[in-house]
C-alpha cells in the first residue's frame, strides 16, 4: 500500500473521530446548559476518545464500509459510523427549557458537524492542491481538511433524515409535543425498535440517492463553490 493510500486512510479516520465524537459531546453540552448533569457525571463531556468509541459504531462499520468496496475492485468507500449516545435526562431540560430546549438538545450534534463542515470548507478553499514535490505533512493537512468537509457534511444529512432514533426524529417529536400532536410523538417513539431496520433499507436500496447522495452533493458544492 502506497503512502498516499495510508494518509488516505489516516486522515478519514481521524475526521471521522472528529465529527461523531463531538457531534455526541455537543448534545452533552447543551443539556448540560439547561441543567442536565447525566453526561458530566457520566465522564462524556471530554475528548477523550476512549469515553465514546462505540466497538461497533466507531470501528467495525467504518471499516467495513471503507474496505468491502475494495474488494469489488472499487477505490474505497465513505466512512461512516457513530460514537457511543451522550446520557441525557430529557425530563430535566424540558422542565428547564421546555421542548424548545429538547429541540435545541437534538439538533445540537448536526449544528456541530455542519460547523465544522463550514469551517472544514473555508480552508480547504485557501489551500492549493498538494503536489507531488509537496511534504507529506502538507499532503496530510489537505487530505485532512477534505475528509474532514465530506464526513462531517454526510453524517450531518443522515442524522437530519426522520428515522425514529436519529436527531432528525428526535426534534419532530419534541416539536410536535409542543403544539400538543401527542399522536405523532408516540409514532415516533414507538417505531424506534425498527430504526436500524429503516436504516438498512435506505442504505441498501435506491432510496439513499435521494434522501442521502444527492443532498450531500448540493451541500459539498455549495461549500466548495
Amino acid at each position: 500500500m502506497e503512502s498516499i493510500d495510508l494518509l488516505k486512510i489516516a486522515t478519514a479516520v481521524i475526521a471521522l473521530l472528529i465529527a461523531i465524537i463531538g457531534h455526541e459531546i455537543m448534545h452533552g453540552w447543551v443539556a448540560y446548559k439547561y441543567g442536565d448533569l447525566t453526561a458530566k457525571n457520566a465522564g462524556r463531556l471530554t475528548i477523550n476518545p476512549i469515553s465514546h468509541i462505540d466497538p461497533i459504531g466507531s470501528l467495525l462499520v467504518p471499516a467495513m464500509m471503507y474496505f468491502i468496496p475494495m474488494l469489488f475492485g472499487s477505490d474505497g468507500g465513505f466512512l461512516f459510523g457513530w460514537a457511543k449516545p451522550v446520557p441525557i435526562n430529557t425530563r430535566i431540560v424540558v422542565n428547564n427549557g421546555g421542548y424548545n430546549a429538547a429541540m435545541q438538545v437534538s439538533l445540537a450534534g448536526i449544528t456541530y458537524n455542519f460547523s465544522i463542515a463550514a469551517f472544514a470548507a473555508a480552508f480547504l478553499l485557501a489551500m492549493s492542491p498538494p503536489l507531488v514535490t509537496d511534504s507529506l505533512f502538507y499532503v496530510f493537512a489537505y487530505l485532512l481538511v477534505m475528509q474532514l468537509v465530506i464526513i462531517n457534511v454526510v453524517l450531518g444529512v443522515f442524522n437530519l433524515l426522520p428515522i425514529p432514533q436519529f436527531d432528525g426524529a428526535h426534534f419532530l417529536m419534541y416539536l410536535a409535543l409542543k403544539f400538543n400532536y401527542n399522536s405523532v410523538a408516540e409514532w415516533f417513539f414507538k417505531m424506534e425498535r425498527y430504526g436500524m431496520i429503516i436504516v438498512l433499507v435506505v442504505l441498501v436500496t435506491p432510496i439513499h440517492q435521494y434522501v442521502l447522495l444527492m443532498p450531500v452533493q448540493f451541500i459539498l458544492k455549495f461549500l466548495l463553490a
